[in-house]
């Protein structure tokens, strides 16, 4: 887990701010639950048999005795929420959430044990152009963003039936060359081995590679759903790849999933990731619902953002230097004042000579100084000192000085 210092949090803050913006642009309302769940709706909707559930949960026994867990991820939550709220039954909803995650991993680059998400849930549609509107939604933001060179895979899992029906192929496939299996492999093969699929073992490709395709399998609504998706997403001008090893770790998942990524992230490339879980909302206790989601991750997301050039974005405006403490109710008192102006305001505070005190204002990336002594005091004005076009100082009255900064300002 790791702190998010100033600098990288105003990255954070742009990411939020715009993701908010293009959210709202699509019709999605800001929802909030627990960050703590009973650990049963995780077992539940994620998969007993899952990675994440049998290894990765922050799982503690509160002092009812009863089993709650850290949310690893936000779907099921939001989920949960919508059921017990009466939001989904007959309705069509867009909920959007942002905020920590929790899953025991081993932390390196992009992965860590504490991570931030937004994620995006749809109910009520279950046709592919709600699909489609969410990859859109997703391209929309890394333009706005300025983010490019992520690549788009997608993929088709079916219906929970016609899965079932493929995992015993793929078994049969996987015995054939149980020889070759690491050791996470051969603990899936009888648990989740769809997730084989996925592994990132270089040793493990060429078996990959020789295993029987899900899309072999499908059941022909799915093929017709996959197919109408891909036309649309043609139709949209986006670029993708099917990828039929795409699987996702989480057991929900039905027909569409997909995966934006980036080679700049080394092993975690993924950025955002979602499909559809049309099964999961009567899985957790609602009438049956359609939905479709994504997550994308926060923390590799700033990973692909610039540092802002310059003075931080949230940096004062203006930064009040107090010579002698005689001054100092007054000055604090001016600095209310130009705050209730709208200006960004810095007031010294401790003391110090003014040699300490400019070398504080440059520092705090401000573009005025303003200098109140008590020579300054008693003349009713303030000294104005342009920090950043190296001139000398003005005296401006106090009664002019919020004019003449916003005027400046401007």
């Amino acid at each position: 887990m790791n702190d998010l210092l100033p600098d990288a949090v105003e990255r954070w803050q742009r990411i939020e701010g715009v993701a908010r913006a293009v959210l709202a642009a699509y019709g999605y309302r800001e929802i909030r639950f627990p960050v703590v769940e009973k650990t049963e709706l995780f077992a539940r909707s994620i998969g007993s048999l899952t990675d994440i559930v049998e290894k990765e949960m922050y799982t503690f026994e509160d002092s009812n005795h009863e089993s709650l867990t850290l949310r690893p991820e936000g779907t099921a939550g939001c989920v949960r929420a919508g059921i017990e709220n009466g939001l989904l039954h007959n309705q069509v909803q867009r909920f959007w959430y942002g905020g920590p995650m929790f899953r025991h991993e081993r932390p390196q680059k992009g992965r860590y044990r504490q991570f931030h998400q937004i994620g995006v849930e749809a109910f009520g549609m279950e046709g592919p152009d709600v699909d489609v509107e969410q990859i859109l939604m997703c391209v929309r933001l890394w333009r706005a963003l300025g983010v490019d060179g992520l690549t788009l895979q997608i993929n088709s899992l079916g219906t929970p039936a016609a899965r079932a029906a493929y995992r015993k192929v793929l078994v049969r496939y996987l015995e054939t060359r149980r020889a070759e299996l690491d050791a996470d492999s051969l603990r899936r093969l009888d648990k989740n081995p769809l997730r084989i699929l996925d592994s990132k073992n270089p040793a493990m490709q060429d078996v990959i590679a020789g295993a029987p395709e899900l899309a072999a399998h499908l059941d022909d609504e799915s093929r017709a759903h996959f197919a109408q998706l891909r036309a649309l997403l043609d139709g949209a001008g986006v670029r993708y790849e099917v990828n039929p090893r795409l699987v996702r770790g989480l057991d929900y998942y039905t027909r569409t999933v997909f995966e934006w990524a980036s080679e700049r992230l080394g092993a975690q490339s993924a950025v955002c990731a979602g499909g559809r879980y049309d099964g999961l909302v009567e899985l957790l206790g609602g009438r049956p619902a359609p939905a479709a989601g994504f997550a994308l991750g926060l923390e590799r997301l700033v990973e692909l953002l610039s540092p802002p050039a310059g003075a931080p974005a949230n940096a004062p405006q203006v930064y009040l230097a107090l010579i002698g403490t005689s001054v100092v109710e007054p000055g604090l008192k001016l600095a209310e004042s130009l705050r209730d102006l709208g200006l960004r305001v810095e007031c010294n505070c401790g003391g110090g000579s003014l040699t300490a005190q400019i070398k504080r204002a440059d520092r705090s990336g401000a573009r005025f100084a303003l200098l109140l002594g008590q020579e300054e005091h008693e003349q009713h004005a303030v000294a104005v000192k342009d920090l950043r076009a190296g001139a000398g100082q003005e005296l401006v009255g106090l009664a002019a000085v919020g004019d003449y900064l916003r005027r400046k300002l401007a």
